[in-house]
Formats: C-alpha cells, structure tokens, sequence
C-alpha cells in the first residue's frame, strides 16, 4: 500500500470501478471474443492473452481477438456480435475478487455508503450486478450510460456522489485503470489505483496521480483508518 492517510480522513463513501477493481470478469469477455473467432475457424487464444485489455471492454477484446480497432469498417458489426454473445455468457465465469465481500462488508459496519460507477452499459451492468448478491447492499450502480458523459468525464461520479448524498470531497474512487484516476481527481475525490487488475500494457500506476495504490483490497481498509476485520 502506498499512500498519504491524510487525504482519507473523514471519508463518507467509497465508491469503486466494476471490472477489474471488484469483479474479474475477464474470461466471459474473452470467451464472448473467442466465440467468434472459433466461429471463423481461426483457433481460440489463452484467457491470459485477453487480460490486459478486459477494461477496454469490446474495444480491446476485438483488438486481441481480431487486431482490429474502431476504425475498422466492420468494427461496428463485429461489436454487436461480441455483445450478444458476452451478454448471453456474462455471469458463467465472472468472479468476485477475493477479499471483496469482506471489504464491502466492513465499510458498512463502520458506517461508511459504498457504490459502484462503471463504463459498462447498463445493459450488462445491471443483470450482472443482480446477479451477484453482494451488490444488494450498494447504495448507487452508476453505468456507463447513466449520464450523457462516460469516464473519464467526472459526471458519472458526481451523480453517484448525488444518489448517495455525500459531498464529492468526502468520497473516495477505487479504479485499476488510469480513467478511472482522472475522473475521480476531476470530481473532487480521494482516488486510488488497485494493482490487481486489467492494468493493461506497460501500465504504471505510478503516473496516474493518485492519492494512494493498493495491491489487494484489503489494503483500503487501514488507508481509511479503519480496522481491518480479524
């Protein structure tokens, strides 16, 4: 954990990016990807290979799948293809990260809102979180559509900050991609950068400008000055 505590004093709320910061949903993207590419004919790649661009969402999946980006005259076509099949497999092999429920659980015995602001749709935000029962007990689901700006435009967690009713200054924003920093620094907020997720290549999160990094969840816990559980 690297970090100045000062920043998180008397912190009201945490709010925290979906994929990569709370959930690994990595191999349903990459199988929704490699679906397609199986369905070419063109032979299925690792999970590992996928990985690093699952914060990219269908952008990077169709980068690794087929190395093709947006401006690729099919790209559009291709999407939609890559979002029917990850929204018909989204909850088959999607885990939570470990040490997870324990951390949500803890900031709400210590009387603290937590909630979530992701650049995933609702689409799949919203079955995908129902889905998982640990998110019963978030207090905002803010997706990447909510508002008419994504991160890393900071409306979306200025509207978490408004569903929760805490003042922006008293909130703090957990991410694994640099977007996530620069929307939190934007709004207001205390930010930190998590290690463990899709950090894709080269990443160093070092430059992101964050309050503080952690390399597990339950390094936030003693950052906000609150007792890690026994």
């Amino acid at each position: 954990m690297i970090g100045n505590n000062s920043r998180f004093a008397n912190v009201q709320a945490v709010l925290f990016d979906l994929d990569g910061t709370l959930i690994d949903s990595a191999p349903d993207l990459a199988a929704a990807a490699d679906t397609m590419r199986v369905a070419r004919g063109l032979p299925p790649l690792p999970v590992s290979q996928y990985r690093p661009m699952a914060g990219a969402g269908a952008r990077g999946m169709l980068g690794v799948a087929f190395g093709m980006t947006p401006e690729h005259p099919d790209f559009t076509t291709l999407r939609e293809e890559f979002f029917g099949n990850y929204e018909r497999c989204m909850t088959q092999r999607t885990q939570i990260f470990d040490g997870i429920p324990e951390l949500l659980a803890s900031l709400t015995s210590h009387g603290l809102l937590w909630g979530v602001v992701t650049n995933k749709s609702a689409r799949f935000t919203l079955p995908l979180t129902r889905s998982l029962a640990m998110f019963d007990a978030a207090a905002a689901i803010v997706s990447g559509d909510t508002t008419p700006h994504a991160k890393p435009h900071p409306a979306p967690l200025l509207e978490a900050a408004r569903r929760l009713g805490v003042d922006a200054a008293r909130c703090v924003y957990v991410g694994d991609d640099e977007r996530d920093i620069v929307a939190g620094l934007a709004a207001g907020m205390a930010t930190v950068a998590v290690t463990y997720g899709y950090l894709g290549q080269q990443a160093d999160t070092s430059q992101w400008g964050a309050h503080a990094t952690i390399n597990c969840g339950n390094e936030l816990l003693p950052l906000l000055q609150l007792a890690t559980p026994a």
